[in-house]
């Protein structure tokens, strides 16, 4: 027979495998750039809109140049940076800063936490509760500043006083509490958006378990601390987070209801660096106080929200 037939036990021989491959490999170069067209000006956006002029940031942090002082612009390399890490009023600035930071999303955290379990229940004019609730955030912040500066807050005619003044306070919250007053006005305005995000959450969590729960004899309190928030921590996380990033550029509060004073007892960074920048007419060390502020919240945020990226991949592979 012309064909030979195998040996039995012979090994058979070794067949040339093709290499396994995705649709991806074999797309072709114009077909990448078409589908990364439609992305092009939205990048090229971003890029002229914020990295062109924070080149522009790092090239003015090497300067010495004062606006008063006309021809006295020089390259003096990194001493612009120097004179921020030892400016003692830097660092004031930076604790109100941090301190403003951290009062906010603390207190908007919790007051969210509450009104959106008052929210998640049923009850007669939900909704518009619900529209009231929110309506802060919707206000500008210039004008959420004028109305907490003039209308709560004034020591003359302001809400705050007239409804303490039973008890025989009256206080000057402006210029004898002044951090605290922005924190104050910046809670009511950032309530709602923790209060939506917490809401979600709750609206997401699977009401089966809780029955379970309920039918074991578990309380109210002991199902809010098992199962309740355990569920909502990734979304309080990323609420403080979000919050955390938008507060570090609160200028419009400060300006407008403090100035910053008294002395820098309630400026922060932005208003410190506009006050370096604008009233003092040194570019050069203002330059300087943004680049480090930007590399120090961008060195925060990705941290933070790198934890809370690996929180949800985490629960979503435990699912």
């Amino acid at each position: 027979m012309a064909t030979a037939l195998a040996q039995p036990g012979a090994d058979p021989q070794p067949r040339s495998e093709a290499p396994l491959s995705s649709q991806r490999d074999h797309i072709s170069r114009a077909e990448g750039w078409r589908r990364r067209g439609p992305l092009l000006p939205a990048l090229i956006f971003m890029i002229v809109v914020t990295q062109i002029p924070f080149l522009f940031t790092l090239f003015y942090s090497t300067q010495s140049w004062n606006l008063v002082r006309p021809g006295s612009r020089a390259f003096v390399g990194i001493d612009n940076y120097v004179a921020v890490f030892t400016d003692a009023q830097f660092w004031r600035v930076t604790l109100n800063t941090i301190l403003l930071i951290v009062g906010t999303v603390i207190a908007s955290v919790v007051l969210g936490l509450v009104f959106a379990l008052l929210l998640d229940r049923k009850f007669l004019g939900r909704g518009i509760v619900r529209t009231l609730l929110i309506t802060p955030f919707l206000v500008t912040p210039v004008a959420a500043a004028l109305l907490w500066k003039t209308s709560l807050l004034s020591p003359t005619n302001g809400l705050v006083n007239w409804l303490l003044s039973p008890f025989g306070v009256h206080t000057d919250w402006l210029s004898q509490y002044p951090l605290m007053s922005v924190i104050a006005e910046l809670v009511w305005q950032w309530t709602p958006f923790m209060m939506l995000l917490i809401l979600a959450g709750l609206q997401s969590m699977p009401q089966d378990i809780q029955e379970a729960a309920r039918v074991d004899g578990a309380t109210s309190f002991r199902l809010f601390r098992e199962l309740t928030l355990p569920h909502l921590r990734r979304f309080i996380e990323l609420g403080a987070v979000l919050g955390a990033i938008y507060l570090v550029n609160t200028f419009d509060a400060v300006y407008m209801m403090t100035s910053g004073g008294p002395g820098v007892s309630s400026a922060n960074l932005p208003f410190y660096i506009y006050q370096r920048a604008f009233l003092g007419f040194d570019i050069g060390q203002a330059a300087a106080m943004g680049v480090v502020t930007v590399i120090g919240t961008i060195v925060v945020a990705s941290l933070a929200l790198r934890l809370i990226f690996k929180s949800f991949t985490g629960n979503e592979e435990a699912a």
